[in-house]
């Protein structure tokens, strides 16, 4: 009797890696302009959470610069004012992030689709209502010190915020190596803390050791929301023989180990 012989498939990152580095920064503070210069000399890229309507207001970058400043990155959503938003009626909580969608939706051309809590502040109601708001992630404020993929990306909590063990953790993801499971590598914080804690040289040294490594996919945050969703969205035969893309992008599994990218609408066998 023959023994059946299970393929073994695994999803990937695009290019076939495993690893996946995104950064994650609140409040549109002027010292963007100096993180996203160090982001963009070593090829590393994440998402800016910017409140519509404080721009300009402080030490705010104003809406005519935000759109040249954080291209090649993500615009996402912190409400409009940054209320603490578990405080607020529910009405309240779903006009501050549909004004401040609107608002920079204005500014960057596309649909603003992910938010991060301001001021840590959610609750389940809030949670539940953000689909219908047209927010597909959102991060929490705290650290799971861990590089495991978000099990629900509306409570999605990071690896770590920058002062607590950053260049720790890069040598930690540095050193993974078992192919047979994704590594996402998530860091949040404010621009403005770099400055308050004199420590630019941090992100700095951070930038430079973990930039422009081929074996990394660096991406923002709605970008891996994107694209993990694609993954799921594969329809294969019970054969295991036949796989169906129907997404609008490319995605890469392995098929006992050789890589296999499936375009956009494609039907490949297996």
């Amino acid at each position: 009797m023959n023994q059946l012989e299970l393929k073994t498939i695994y999803y990937c990152f695009p290019g076939g890696r495993h690893k996946c580095l995104t950064m994650s920064y609140d409040d549109g503070r002027v010292a963007d302009r100096k993180l996203v210069a160090i982001f963009n000399n070593h090829g590393i890229r994440g998402t800016f959470h910017l409140n519509g309507g404080k721009f300009g207001i402080d030490d705010r970058i104003s809406a005519s610069e935000a759109g040249d400043l954080y291209s090649g990155h993500e615009i996402a959503c912190h409400t409009y004012n940054h209320p603490t938003i578990e405080r607020c009626p529910m009405e309240l909580v779903a006009r501050q992030i549909l004004e401040d969608r609107m608002a920079l939706e204005a500014i960057c051309g596309y649909p603003v689709r992910g938010l991060s809590y301001p001021n840590g502040s959610y609750n389940e109601d809030i949670i539940q209502m953000l689909p219908h708001l047209g927010i597909e992630y959102s991060r929490f404020v705290g650290n799971t010190h861990s590089f495991g993929m978000p099990q629900n990306y509306l409570k999605w909590t990071s690896t770590c915020h920058h002062n607590k063990g950053l260049l720790d953790h890069a040598h930690e993801f540095m050193a993974l190596y078992k192919t047979q499971y994704l590594y996402l590598f998530y860091v949040w914080g404010h621009s403005f803390e770099f400055d308050n804690d004199n420590n630019w040289n941090l992100i700095e040294e951070f930038a430079e050791y973990m930039g422009r490594h081929e074996e990394i996919w660096y991406a923002t945050n709605i970008e891996i929301v994107d694209y993990m969703k694609a993954c799921r969205q594969l329809r294969f035969t019970a054969a295991m023989d036949l796989v169906h893309n129907p997404a609008a992008m490319t995605v890469c599994i392995t098929v006992n180990g050789n890589r296999l990218d499936i375009g956009p609408g494609q039907m490949v066998k297996i």
